[in-house]
């Protein structure tokens, strides 16, 4: 059975605090930069699909199109009776 000298034990925890701040280290240095390159790509696939969006159809100039057609708003007038309630004091 071996048995884990305090030298080792401080070395492990030595090597995980360098890691530690070695990463924040970096994340400071390189997050800015990296958040910039996702919302640049971020940006550009929204441009892309906002421009297949916006793109004219092949319709001449003054020609008028109807793409939907507007909902006819049925009512039923067989809903029931309409009931006067009185408040009671």
């Amino acid at each position: 059975m071996q048995v884990a000298s305090l030298l080792g034990v401080l070395k492990v925890i030595l090597i995980l605090l360098l890691i530690y701040y070695g990463l924040k280290i970096l994340t400071r240095l390189f997050g800015p930069l990296l958040l910039k390159y996702v919302t640049k790509k971020a940006g550009e696939k929204f441009q892309q699909q906002f421009q297949q969006y916006q793109q004219p159809q092949s319709s001449p100039v003054g020609d008028t199109t109807i793409d939907k057609k507007p909902k006819q708003k049925s009512s039923n007038k067989d809903v029931g009776e309409y009931i006067d309630y009185e408040e009671i004091d």
